[in-house]
């Protein structure tokens, strides 16, 4: 049995989790969260916890055991306490800005590159060197600050480009004239 999903979850205070089949809602201070489970996975909520278990042991079973309590946990994590992620920006001229529902980012490129901000994100600037993204979705929270470092990733000589706060960045040397 899976280590991780066979462990119960504990709904804090002020989160509410609702099961409907494959079908799960948990709803908090934050907002609401919904997912639908993999076939074979059912939860069941009793009193403050909450308990993940599967169909039968075959491969496909035990692979999202596991991977469904995570999720979920997540969800519970995410409409009470939310998620955030901060990016630095470095080099000479490379800024940032909100402009409604749009981050531009310049980057040292003929034209500002535009970020449309997705729904359900919260992107603030301060000094327009940092961006911090904030969410209750985990997976959404990640994925925006994913999308938006590659427009240009911190390279390794001089360092410059889209980093993460405490991100460090393996340094390299650079040609020597002989």
């Amino acid at each position: 049995m899976s280590r991780i999903g066979k462990m119960p979850l504990t709904i804090p205070d002020g989160v509410t989790v609702t099961a409907n089949g494959g079908e799960v809602v948990v709803k908090g201070k934050l907002g609401e969260l919904s997912r639908t489970l993999p076939n074979g996975i059912t939860v069941v909520v009793e009193g403050n916890e909450l308990k993940v278990s599967r169909r039968d042991d075959s491969r496909f079973q035990k692979g999202f055991h596991g991977l469904s309590r995570t999720l979920i946990k997540n969800m519970v994590e995410g409409v009470s306490a939310g998620y955030r992620k901060e990016l630095s920006i470095e080099g000479t001229g490379f800024r940032s800005q909100v402009q409604g529902d749009k981050l531009m980012l310049w980057l040292g490129f003929a034209s500002a590159k535009e970020f449309n901000i997705p729904q359900g994100i919260t992107i603030t600037e301060k000094q327009g060197t940092r961006v911090t993204i904030e969410g209750i979705d985990k997976e959404l929270v990640g994925e925006t600050a994913v999308h938006i470092r590659s427009y240009y990733p911190a390279e390794p000589y001089k360092g410059k480009g889209i980093k993460y706060v405490g991100e460090q960045i393996r340094r390299k040397q650079g040609k020597t004239v002989a």
